[in-house]
This record gives C-alpha cells, structure tokens and sequence, in this order.
C-alpha cells in the first residue's frame, strides 16, 4: 500500500457502514452488518498491512474485517452490542463477549461501539506511556481515564432503564451513588414514601427485578470495579461496597460470577514506555508477509 510504513505498531480498524453499501433492516430494524464481499478495500488493505503490525486493534463493527480475514479464530473478541449475536453466528470460531467494553487477545484487540473506543485509545496510550500521559490525554478529552476492559457495556443502572415513578427513580439514584448506605427494603420504602409492599411492586413492574436484587446487583458492580481500578485490600473494598465484609463478598461473587473476587479477571498490566501491545511485551515485528498468529 502507497505511503504505508513497512512497520507498523498498532494498525486500527474502525467500524462503520461504507458509502456505497446496501443494505436491509433485520427483524429488529437494526441494519446489517457489511458482509466481507462488501467491503473489499477494507479487507484488501488490512490484509496487506497486518503482518507488518505489532498490535492490531478494531472499533466496533471493525471486528468484521478481523473476522471475516479469519484473524480472530480461537480468539475472544467484542464489538458493538447490537452485532455481537451476528459476529458470533457469522463467524462460529470467534469466542464473542458480549458483555465488554474491549477485549485483548493476542495482539488483537476489539472494542465495542465508538464511546468504547476511547476507553481501548487511552487503555493503549497508559500501556504504551505511563499513567501520567494517559491522566493527561484524558482530562483534554473531558473523559475518566478509562473504564476497565472487563466493565460491562451496560451497566446494572443502564439495563434497568429509568423509572418512570420519581420516588422509585431517587431510590435507584441514591444505591448507585452510595453503595454501602443502608438500602434495607425498610429504607428503601421510607426513602420513597411508600409501603415495603409497594415498593416491591414498583421495582417488579419499572425495574424487572427485586429490591434486595437490585442494591445486590448494585455493590457487586461497585466492588469489580474497585477491585479492577485499585489496590486496597478485600476488607476495605467489601466494606465500601457495601458487603460489609470479605466472606460475603466471595460468597456473592461465586453466586453471581462463579468466581472468587481473587480470581476476577484484572486490568492489563502496563510496561512502560516503548512497549507494544497491551499483554505481555512484543519486540518490534519484523517486516514478512505472514497473518499475525
């Protein structure tokens, strides 16, 4: 490819809809996905320049592309939310979390949809220069500094939707903002101004869920991302998100995940300056024209 450089250390695909694609809604009304025949100058030119890449990396529907060139088989791998279900059914070797902000596997890294986009950026600027760059990149940016790779793309907030009732809505908030305050059903109905009965009905038809369910829901997104973002001990993360102490913490997480909070999946280690890729350290790829493996 013209004006390419021969090496390259991150090539990033991006997701999107070519000009001059066609397409029909699905049975949700949701566009198809460019299909690999529809997108020929995508493939050709990541075709040519991956092997020179020392990290690949794709945003949103740019998994495609990585799929469709098979460079994602036996791999994990995310993107937007609305193709996950696609990606996995169109390309069935392809190990598709839904449930994620970004995903690194290799030297491949997907992301979800675009905002998720500048979580991976400032993911791979921390790995690459340092925490203080990335700090610096994204207060320009007016944005955190990135959410954890393994946050959900939704979180227990978003997937509940929003009450339409004020009083439940105020209920909700204050779990969110302050996990470990006392959100008994008792207080939840006080804070409310309704009964202990009502207020279950009200979570039941405007949350899909139980009250106790929910401010479960709630500390045990807080704790994740405590135990991903931090280094405090489990004693501390258990009594700020609200579990009070550790053995109720694992006991939630193995109900809930599986696993113990000790074996979460962690935020990917950085390596300094000069470093490629967001896993262990990759020497600079040497010029060939072989799909990275």
């Amino acid at each position: 490819m013209a004006g390419a450089p021969e090496v390259i250390d991150t090539l990033l695909v991006p997701g999107g809809v070519p000009a001059d694609f066609r397409f029909a809604p699905d049975a949700h009304g949701i566009p198809e996905e460019p299909t690999p025949d529809a997108v020929p100058g995508a493939l050709d030119v990541v075709r040519e320049l991956a092997p020179r890449a020392s990290r690949i990396a794709s945003i949103c529907t740019g998994a495609f592309v990585l799929a469709a060139l098979g460079m994602l088989d036996g791999r994990r791998a995310t993107t937007h939310w609305a193709h996950c279900a696609r990606l996995a059914r169109r390309h069935p070797r392809v190990r598709v979390e839904p449930d994620a902000l970004f995903v690194q596997d290799g030297p491949f890294v997907t992301g979800a949809g675009i905002s998720a986009g500048t979580d991976l950026a400032l993911a791979l600027v921390e790995r690459d220069h340092g925490t203080e760059l990335a700090r610096r990149v994204a207060r320009w940016l007016v944005v955190f500094l990135q959410r954890p790779c393994g946050q959900a793309q939704f979180s227990v907030w978003f997937r509940s939707g929003v009450p339409a009732t004020p009083g439940l809505r105020q209920v909700l908030d204050t779990v969110t903002l302050e996990p470990a305050g006392d959100h008994s059903t008792s207080a939840m109905a006080a804070r409310a101004a309704v009964s202990e009965r009502h207020l279950a009905r009200m979570f039941h038809d405007e949350v899909g869920t139980t009250p106790a369910r929910y401010v479960e829901q709630i500390r045990l997104e807080a704790a994740k991302l405590l135990l991903v973002t931090g280094d405090e001990s489990q004693s501390s993360i258990a009594r700020r998100a609200g579990f009070g102490n550790p053995e109720t913490m694992r006991r939630i997480f193995r109900r809930n995940l599986g696993v113990s909070p000790r074996h979460l999946p962690q935020p990917l280690p950085h390596h300094g300056h000069g470093s490629t890729g967001l896993g262990s350290p990759v020497e600079p790829a040497p010029v060939d024209r072989r799909r990275p493996k």
